[in-house]
């Protein structure tokens, strides 16, 4: 009992360091963002025909806080994903701690890759089909805080769903979930990621269909590559049992 007891305590230190690691190193890429904050903004608005507004000296602050945030968490990715895999990795086999090292830098690609795809295409889609909409009626004009909330909401959930692949992967690889679960729950999952796409979107049916695509395409792919490590597992483990009973 006291083994437990002290074994729990240990993966609770783990757990608290690893945390502590992933704060500090938020922290410190937060604090460089917001040193160059302004480099950040002239980037995001380079392209605009318009100038951006704000209502008061706090929307400032506001978004100078929201870039920086945005750009902190994107850099932390790679540190959280390590910060897990170091944590793990004690209960993982030899060959499993090498194929899982893998996912850390994918993951950073896939958030990147997110970004993009929500930032260059369907962000500009989806804005320009708005702006569009209300051409001849009414008099275009954004502050700052609605423009910028409004580009997150087009990229943040991609940069995130898109790490969806992986992460299967990953879980896979150690035996948490198999592809036959995932097809199990695609009904759910399904719904869970419509719902998403609706509540982020503009309230108009191009705007849900562009970005529910995506989604449920993420899905069926997570599945088709958990198929693909699913059975890897299953064809080492039968080697390592055959392994095993000719060793006996």
């Amino acid at each position: 009992m006291e083994d437990k007891e002290l074994n729990i305590i240990d993966h609770l230190d783990e757990l608290r360091k690893r945390l502590i690691i992933t704060a500090v190193a938020f922290v410190i890429f937060f604090i460089a963002s917001f040193i160059y904050v302004e480099e950040i903004y002239n980037w995001f608005v380079k392209d605009l025909d318009f100038d951006l507004m704000v209502l008061g000296p706090s929307d400032i602050i506001w978004i100078y806080f929201m870039l920086a945030g945005v750009v902190a968490i994107a850099a932390t990715i790679p540190v959280i994903a390590l910060q897990i895999w170091l944590f793990v990795k004690p209960a993982l086999m030899p060959n499993e701690v090498r194929a899982t090292l893998a996912y850390i830098p994918a993951l950073f690609l896939l958030f990147i890759g997110g970004l993009a795809f929500g930032y260059f295409v369907i962000f500009p889609t989806i804005l320009q089909f708005l702006i569009e909409l209300g051409d001849g009626m009414f008099i275009t004009s954004f502050t700052a805080d609605k423009y910028f909330t409004f580009v997150f909401n087009m990229t943040i959930p991609f940069a995130v769903l898109f790490e969806l692949p992986v992460v299967t992967m990953f879980l896979t690889s150690l035996g948490i979930i198999n592809p036959y679960v995932l097809q199990k729950l695609r009904k759910y999952a399904y719904f869970v990621l419509v719902v998403i796409a609706i509540s982020i979107t503009p309230p108009d049916f191009m705007s849900d269909f562009m970005v529910m695509v995506p989604l449920l395409l993420l899905y069926e792919i997570s599945i088709s590559l958990s198929k693909v490590v699913y059975k890897r597992r299953v064809r080492r483990e039968s080697l390592r049992e055959d392994t095993y009973e000719e060793g006996l």
